[in-house]
């Protein structure tokens, strides 16, 4: 079985938006939390803030974290090409603010944007899973 562990962020501002990432997989796309795959022997907040920095522009400081959340994807769901087996993904949640730094676009990444939606408009948005679950750990209702 492979594993993946990943680190994200749920980021909000003064006018109660949140920011996503624009994830994209050849035909595949949807909204998600910025964040990504922790480097070997990665610390997971110093992960954090390098990915929010590489798909969004914007420094953060990592604040408390949410929660963990596992997730077995079995090997004919993967989306990866070539899987053969299952994929443990563990995925950290953490709380973040945006401290410096300007929106920008991703280059050469899995993502190709990020963009400020306010929490009701997210509801309209094609985002992943992890959005809501952790939407949930946040206490960020969606009306």
């Amino acid at each position: 079985m492979d594993m993946r562990v990943a680190a994200y962020a749920v980021i909000t501002d003064d006018d109660d938006r949140v920011l996503l990432a624009h994830w994209v997989d050849g035909r595949r796309a949807a909204w998600t939390l910025p964040g990504g795959g922790l480097e070997a022997g990665e610390d997971p907040v110093h992960a954090v803030r390098r990915e929010v920095r590489e798909e969004t522009g914007f420094r953060v400081a990592v604040g408390e974290l949410l929660g963990i959340h596992s997730r077995v994807i079995p090997a004919e769901a993967r989306l990866a090409e070539g899987a053969t087996g299952p994929l443990h993904a563990l995925r950290i949640v953490y709380r973040a603010r945006v401290v410096g730094g300007r929106l920008r676009y991703e280059t050469d990444g899995s993502t190709d944007r990020a963009e400020w939606f306010a929490m009701a408009a997210t509801r309209r948005l094609r985002r992943v899973q992890l959005v809501d679950i952790a939407f949930r750990m946040a206490g960020l209702a969606r009306s």
